[in-house]
């Protein structure tokens, strides 16, 4: 019996032109598994927090779930204890996903489609997308656009300040090109093992 696959675009608010992702997941999947997924398909490099806001029907304060601490553990879910079935019911519903709360990157997650798993293709998958995820820790969308204004110019007093910064970054960013996207080349980690890394190992 085939399996249940969710597919979902995730918009990254905010940047013009829009940089974005579609992907398929497992529809076991939980929060977290889901949070692994939009980190690998987008390009980010999971060093910060993160959090879902849902308002289901009927609702005035939204759900958050993520990574709860000692402070919001009453409000903030925790994402590997919620599965996305609880909230995702049916296509058109929406999430915002919040992450790195500094540089402040928000993503509008929609569920697209409730289809089966196709013959062939392993999940999560990422089947479509445009554009490159901008580098971590550039500042935000200011930083940003400042980042592709200085790319721009070789000419720039800060031009090789910035490429040395993008070719010494944890990843290795240059040459960056913000038009280059290709869904093949994703990379999905292993949820248990992220989890692991991150509450277990540290």
């Amino acid at each position: 019996m085939k399996k249940i696959v969710y597919q979902f675009k995730i918009e990254l608010l905010g940047i013009e032109p829009l940089i974005w992702r579609r992907v398929e997941v497992p529809s076991t999947y939980s929060f977290w598994d889901f949070h692994v997924a939009i980190q690998d398909a987008m390009g980010w490099l999971d060093y910060h927090l993160h959090s879902f806001s849902l308002l289901p029907p009927r609702k005035r304060k939204p759900i958050l779930i993520g990574i709860p601490d000692d402070e919001d553990e009453e409000n903030m879910l925790a994402g590997w204890e919620v599965p996305l079935t609880q909230y995702f019911k049916q296509p058109g519903d929406e999430a915002v996903y919040d992450y790195d709360y500094g540089d402040g990157w928000q993503h509008r997650i929609v569920l697209e489609a409730i289809t089966l798993q196709k013959e062939g293709i392993k999940y999560p998958n990422c089947s479509d997308g445009q554009r490159a995820c901008p580098p971590e820790d550039c500042g935000g969308i200011p930083g940003y656009y400042h980042l592709i204004d200085i790319l721009s110019d070789k000419a720039h007093e800060d031009y090789e300040v910035m490429v040395d910064w993008l070719s010494n970054h944890a990843k290795n960013y240059h040459p960056y090109d913000p038009k280059y996207f290709e869904p093949g080349n994703v990379v999905f980690c292993n949820p248990k093992k992220r989890w692991k890394k991150a509450f277990e190992d540290g």
